[in-house]
């Protein structure tokens, strides 16, 4: 599936990748920083958000489908590993990403996403890791979640993070006939995690996770023990951030997150 994208600057791809409830928008603060800085960033629209195509049914929006949009459109425009960024379900995405393909990523970025293995690690011992979940059962109804966004989505918008006025005006526009294709990732979760449960492996590839503190949903416990499924993972903590944080602290979020991408194009190894 070709995803609609926004890109800016020349150099070593870096793919940035949204969550819910946004689209390419939310990276619109880091573009123009990593461009500046000398790479290529790329802002794609996942499946069934903002301009890219919109599959009809929850079974197209199943993680496998998700990731191999991603692996396209990253072999489509680079012969290289490329550093990853995700947030959400960007985040999640880029997980299974570099579990599923390792050979298409370089580096991996992480925003206040713990690895798949953790959350239901914490899911089978935490009664308020289940009972912060709870939402993602609410999502997975028919109609009413359609309802609750257009009611309430814009007083969500101003309590998850820091969003302008216009910006709230701009995702309600696009939710119009994004919002079911949004919501079908709730949907296809249980079948989701059953298919990459089966996945689950070791990532060898070098890792940060960028951790807002104020995160709402996921305990800091998910973070622990993260070596056993990352060999090479560090941790920046990241004071007065919630779950978006790329948005509450986007210039420590962004020169973090340069820092860590910055590696001569020269030095890129050839995929295997």
């Amino acid at each position: 599936m070709q995803l609609h994208y926004d890109s800016e600057g020349d150099g070593p791809l870096v793919v940035l990748l949204h969550g819910f409830p946004e689209s390419r928008r939310s990276w619109k603060r880091q573009l123009p920083a990593l461009a500046h800085a000398g790479f290529r960033a790329v802002a794609p629209d996942l499946r069934g958000y903002g301009d890219s195509p919109k599959p009809k049914g929850a079974d197209a929006y199943v993680m496998t489908e998700i990731v191999g949009d991603v692996a396209e459109l990253i072999e489509s425009l680079s012969s290289v590993p490329v550093v990853v960024v995700g947030h959400d379900w960007g985040a999640v995405t880029a997980w299974n990403l570099a579990m599923m393909r390792p050979e298409l990523v370089r580096k991996l970025v992480i925003i206040n996403v713990p690895h798949p293995a953790a959350i239901a690690r914490e899911l089978g011992r935490s009664t308020k890791q289940k009972l912060k979940l709870l939402y993602q059962l609410f999502f997975q109804l028919p109609l009413l979640p359609e309802l609750f966004m257009r009611l309430f989505g814009r007083i969500l918008l101003h309590r998850a993070g820091r969003f302008t006025p216009e910006e709230t005006a701009e995702y309600r526009k696009e939710w119009r006939t994004a919002l079911t294709p949004m919501l079908h990732y709730y949907r296809a979760l249980k079948k989701s995690r059953g298919m990459m449960r089966k996945l689950f492996r070791r990532i060898d590839l070098p890792t940060l996770i960028l951790w807002g503190e104020r995160e709402p949903v996921f305990l800091p416990s998910t973070l622990e023990d993260m070596g056993e499924w990352v060999t090479d993972v560090r941790v920046e903590r990241i004071a007065r951030a919630g779950h978006f944080a790329q948005r509450d602290q986007p210039e420590e979020v962004t020169r973090l997150l340069i820092d860590f991408a910055a590696t001569p194009a020269t030095a890129l190894p050839p995929r295997r």
